[in-house]
């Protein structure tokens, strides 16, 4: 009786082993473990959160948050997020606090799914051609690609059009010299581009990333020196 005892408690053991074993390999989504961020908020914009102590995460916020996530700019936080598996540098915010005082107020509760429309992951930026423009006559320097980046400085300025006056945005771009050599029609600018704007503010040139949606006419390019028009999707250092 008892080694059929021992016989039984050995075969119960083995199949736990074996349950495990099987489940590590075949790799069983483990729950993903939340982590507190504490810090004052350098940057926020549409779904995103940016505060220093999270180093190298972007924070995203999938709700509303009380006062509103622009407000959270200068303010002391406590942010508790979690990991988003196919998009390493984001972090999923779980529930915000402010700091006022010595204590901390709750004004952010996650209670809906993310919607990363408009996100650019580090992977896809790769495909992003960038752009060695050296002068408004080498059109085939930038002709016939469709996503381009391009190191330049944004600016804004006002022009007439048909007795109007309207503000134009350019992608200014310059020799090593300072000396303009062309400009990029801005038509639109992503939450995520403008986000990066945002945690950029220290620098005023850098890298832009554009979806191209059309191109200036030659004749047009020799008086205003614009090269193509599209839309930003995102900002970076390199």
């Amino acid at each position: 009786m008892a080694f059929r005892k021992n016989g039984l408690l050995s075969f119960m053991v083995t199949v736990s082993v074996i349950m495990i074993a099987s489940a590590v390999a075949f790799g069983q989504p483990a729950q993903p473990q939340t982590k507190d961020y504490e810090g004052v908020v350098k940057a926020a914009v549409g779904h995103y959160l940016y505060i220093p102590q999270a180093q190298g995460l972007d924070i995203f916020v999938a709700g509303t948050i009380q006062g509103g996530l622009e407000n959270l700019v200068g303010k002391e936080v406590r942010v508790k997020a979690s990991p988003i598996a196919d998009k390493p540098n984001l972090i999923l915010a779980e529930s915000i606090e402010i700091k006022e005082g010595t204590m901390y107020t709750s004004v952010y509760t996650r209670s809906a799914e993310p919607d990363y429309a408009g996100y650019i992951s580090p992977g896809v930026r790769e495909g992003y051609v960038a752009l060695n423009v050296t002068n408004i006559n080498k059109p085939e320097e930038w002709e016939g690609k469709a996503k381009v980046k391009v190191y330049g400085k944004l600016q804004t300025s006002k022009v007439k059009e048909g007795g109007q006056e309207k503000e134009v945005t350019h992608i200014v771009l310059t020799d090593r010299k300072g000396k303009e050599i062309g400009r990029i029609i801005v038509n639109g600018m992503s939450e995520y581009a403008n986000f990066y704007l945002k945690k950029l503010r220290l620098f005023d040139r850098f890298w832009f990333y554009l979806d191209v949606t059309g191109q200036v006419d030659k004749r047009v390019r020799a008086r205003t020196r614009e090269l193509f028009s599209g839309n930003v999707v995102f900002c970076g250092l390199y």
